[in-house]
């Protein structure tokens, strides 16, 4: 019985940590599409600047 016990647990704990893990990578990936359209959109106001300075 007590193995069955902390077979159980061990199966929730290691459900857990991944479920854990994928929320990370979802943020760490969300967090890399922001970065990536200010960088995009910084880029194009330099542009802007540039052709105006022209």
């Amino acid at each position: 019985m007590s193995l069955q016990t902390e077979s159980l647990a061990r199966a929730q704990i290691s459900a857990r940590l991944g479920e854990a893990q994928r929320r990370r990578q979802g943020h760490e990936l969300a967090r890399a599409h922001r970065f990536s359209r200010r960088a995009e959109h910084a880029a194009v106001q330099a542009r802007l600047a540039l052709a105006r300075a022209l």
